[in-house]
């Protein structure tokens, strides 16, 4: 299943004021007039994560299957035809049959057979793609259901930060964004870090906000003064 994503472009720092609304002309472009106004659910939580392909773990697996059961087969038709087994196979099929279960290599290659399984059934049953924050869904515009949209985890973190260091008394600031928390680590190199936080409180507030995500994160930020030195 292909979905269809948009990702915001990294040095785009501007944000609007408004993400509740998005404003439409009579061609159906975005700007100003007296076009429809598409409505955002403010708290759409049934957005679903996008799912990766994982197409190098299917490759690999895929390829090595395919070569086992290559050789394999090979090896059985050569017997086959009148051709002893490789040496492989029988020293295969002869430790199978005299070690017991209880042997450190059975168990080894038992626990490295299920953590191989674990590994591959997770993949399968997990979306991934954790960098990629689904976004809100617009409504009220015709075709806007089938379409998706997600935006990078690093993307938002510049986008966050750069908001950050326009707050007055920043001196440098760093901005961690994940799944369901924001974190924003603040030097402040003058004025009250009270100010300081209540000023980061409400810009950050806003601009998490309007970054439009299907679910809204926490916001953590913690100020400081620089070290001496």
């Amino acid at each position: 299943m292909s979905t269809n994503t948009w990702r915001q472009p990294p040095g785009d720092s501007d944000l609007p004021s408004d993400s509740g609304q998005a404003t439409l002309s009579a061609d159906g472009a975005p700007g100003a007039g007296t076009g429809a106004t598409a409505v955002i659910d403010a708290s759409d939580r049934s957005t679903r994560r996008f799912w990766s392909t994982r197409r190098i773990p299917a490759a690999l697996v895929a390829l090595l299957s395919a070569a086992a059961v290559g050789l394999l087969l090979y090896d059985v038709v050569s017997v086959r035809a009148g051709r002893s087994a490789m040496p492989w196979r029988r020293r295969l099929a002869e430790e199978l049959a005299t070690r017991p279960l209880d042997d450190i290599w059975m168990i080894v290659g038992a626990a490295l057979a299920m953590a191989l399984g674990l590994w591959l059934f997770l993949l399968a049953v997990t979306p991934g793609l954790r960098r990629l924050l689904p976004m809100r869904q617009l409504t009220g515009i015709p075709g806007t259901g089938e379409v998706r949209a997600g935006l990078d985890r690093r993307a938002a973190a510049l986008v966050l930060r750069d908001r950050t260091v326009q707050v007055p008394g920043v001196q440098s600031a760093q901005v961690a964004v994940g799944r369901r928390k924001v974190k924003a680590r603040v030097r402040s190199h003058f004025r009250d870090l009270e100010e300081v936080r209540a000023d980061l409180d409400a810009t950050l507030g806003e601009a998490v906000r309007a970054l439009g995500l299907a679910r809204q994160p926490t916001l953590t930020v913690h100020v400081r003064r620089p070290k001496n030195g």
